[in-house]
């Protein structure tokens, strides 16, 4: 077997995410969700091009989720990643969050959920690249926001690793 020069992991990682840039620019070229529509997105605070307060980066450390329904503003989404307002607190915050540092994707309204395994910051880079997506196909009870640090139970892991050759 030869070498992936092609590297497919990157490539079905990038089409992956690109479901998330294509649902969020719709969310801002209409200004509203559609339907009962809602997300929670987990990002790496610490990953390269995130820009959030100091007081959420010092309250979230290494990952945050935000829940993205009634309440936000500004969202403009470009090939590289979103902002958004969003309010904690009481408080109005502006985060940028590259779509390289999202970890996982939710919606609720219809048991939608990818994640990805992104490396951390003092990971090398390409060590290790799997993608979970889970079906719809999860009871309303099951359907909760996913902690990142929780083992799932569901859903299929697909290691891109296992297509690599190894040297």
């Amino acid at each position: 077997m030869g070498q992936d020069h092609i590297r497919y992991d990157i490539l079905a990682q990038d089409a992956l995410r690109g479901v998330i840039r294509k649902v969020l620019s719709e969310v801002a070229a209409t200004g509203r969700l559609p339907g009962d529509h809602h997300f929670y997105i987990t990002f790496l605070t610490g990953a390269p091009g995130v820009r959030i307060s100091q007081h959420l980066k010092t309250k979230y450390t290494e990952q945050m989720t935000i829940v993205i329904q009634h309440q936000f503003w500004d969202l403009k989404v470009t090939e590289q990643g979103f902002e958004i307002g969003l309010s904690f607190s009481d408080t109005p915050e502006k985060l940028v969050i590259p779509f390289n540092a999202i970890r996982g994707f939710y919606d609720p309204s219809v048991n939608f959920e990818m994640e990805f395994d992104v490396p951390a910051i003092d990971e090398e880079a390409g060590d290790s690249a799997e993608i979970t997506v889970y079906p719809a196909e999860k009871t309303e009870s099951e359907a909760k926001p996913a902690a990142a640090d929780e083992e799932k139970k569901e859903g299929s892991v697909i290691s891109l690793d296992s297509f690599r050759k190894k040297h």
